[in-house]
């Protein structure tokens, strides 16, 4: 019965149930406890479980995810901070080395994701969540984040020290993330991302040219995430392995791209890629800080101009 009225939620029958002496950290048939169930908004009945004696970081039989794993996939904020208050470990690991953090991250997909999802990342990172802590298969909450096609997701858990680099065990990077999920988020601003992760060190800058070429085919459809990351390089790769994906009803920014590819950018842009890869990870908060003038520190952070020159 206490299982039934946390997961209803009914504060009032878990309070009668808590009165005479149900046990709060009983395992039902499926391995959770009361406090495994606790994931509609309000948390009076955690409050309640809790004040009982329940155990914060009691795990899950099978899965070993503990109560604040739950409420960091669901989003729910205000059981996060409840939890992290009473002694919940932001770095519990369940039994597939996924953290909270992991958890958030990979749940936060719908494009409001934010609202719900940014107060429980910002919580998990203020207590000290590790934000390059890879789970089940290597991945991290980047990983995820460029994946979703979620920009805020990436920024925080870029400014708070995330690896941009960090390849998961199929070799993937958050930017291989990030490329992927440009077709399928163009109405999140991909090119957002792709800028974020450049600005931290991220390739690609100069992978081999095999690389240059998936991932510029991989953003044919959608032009200011191409721009970006043409930009990064100080040549354009050959055309022969990107354009055939262009449809032709996006022909007009292509066309300054082709009649570019494999010639020499001018000595400005060289300019900008020499002192880029001289800054590296550091160019989001160095670039800001340059004696330069505005127009030119804009110039510095790859701006959409609509065309390559």
């Amino acid at each position: 019965p206490l299982h039934d009225s946390a997961a209803a939620p009914d504060p009032a029958c878990t309070r009668l149930l808590l009165d005479f002496g149900a046990n709060p950290n009983v395992l039902g048939g499926d391995g959770c406890a009361p406090l495994h169930l606790c994931t509609a908004p309000g948390s009076l009945c955690a409050e309640l479980l809790l004040a009982h004696g329940a155990r914060v970081g009691l795990e899950a039989r099978e899965r070993r995810l503990t109560p604040l794993h739950v409420a960091a996939r669901h989003g729910l904020a205000a059981h996060v901070e409840l939890y992290l208050r009473h002694g919940a470990d932001p770095s519990c690991r369940s039994r597939q080395g996924e953290t909270p953090l992991n958890a958030a991250c990979a749940a936060a997909e719908h494009r409001d994701a934010a609202e719900r999802y940014g107060p429980v990342c910002e919580r998990l990172l203020a207590a000290g969540a590790d934000p390059s802590a890879a789970g089940r298969k290597h991945h991290a909450p980047l990983h995820n984040a460029c994946a979703n096609g979620q920009a805020w997701l990436v920024r925080l858990l870029l400014r708070h020290g995330a690896d941009p680099t960090a390849a998961n065990c199929a070799g993937d990077t958050p930017m291989d993330c990030a490329l992927r999920a440009v077709e399928e988020y163009r109405d999140r601003r991909p090119e957002d991302t792709i800028a974020l992760l450049l600005d931290h060190g991220a390739g690609p800058v100069h992978p081999k040219v095999s690389d240059r070429v998936r991932g510029a085919a991989l953003c044919c459809r959608h032009p200011p995430a191409m721009e970006v990351v043409l930009n990064a390089y100080d040549r354009i790769p050959p055309a022969e392995g990107w354009v055939g994906a262009v449809p032709p009803e996006l022909w007009e920014f292509y066309t300054s791209a082709v009649l570019m590819a494999g010639q020499p950018r001018r000595l400005q842009h060289l300019a900008r890629c020499a002192l880029r890869r001289s800054l590296g990870p550091r160019c989001h908060d160095a670039v800001p800080a340059l004696a330069l003038p505005p127009a030119l520190r804009r110039y510095l952070r790859l701006p959409l101009q609509g065309l390559i020159s």
